[in-house]
């Protein structure tokens, strides 16, 4: 997995090429290493990402963001129409980066 460090996030990349391992990887990880955390998941390399394969990782991000912290995954090849209202995917970095900016404030103001 390669990590990079920003002032407040993370982004998490897969080195493999196992969609399914670094899901279950991260679920395993994320309350250990990066509880406390915002997270940005780069899924950009999975230009084919489906549905299924995204729902792998549902459990990790709702047990992370009911800690009052972010979690954003990153990819733009799957349907924006088909994507659990739970789950927060945006097609780039940047825009994983101002959806944290915006929960952030969110959390501040107190909603």
């Amino acid at each position: 997995m390669k990590i990079t460090n920003h002032d407040n996030y993370v982004i998490l990349a897969d080195e493999q090429d196992d969609i399914s391992d670094f899901a279950s990887f991260l679920e395993y990880q994320i309350p250990k290493k990066f509880k406390g955390q915002n997270v940005v998941v780069d899924l950009l390399k999975y230009d084919s990402l489906q549905l299924e394969e995204l729902l792998e990782f549902l459990k990790v991000s709702n047990i992370h963001r009911k800690t009052k912290h972010s979690f954003v995954f990153v990819n733009n090849a799957i349907n924006p129409d088909v994507i659990p209202m739970e789950m927060t995917v945006v097609p780039t970095l940047r825009e994983a980066e101002d959806i944290i900016e915006m929960e952030e404030i969110e959390r501040d103001l107190g909603f």
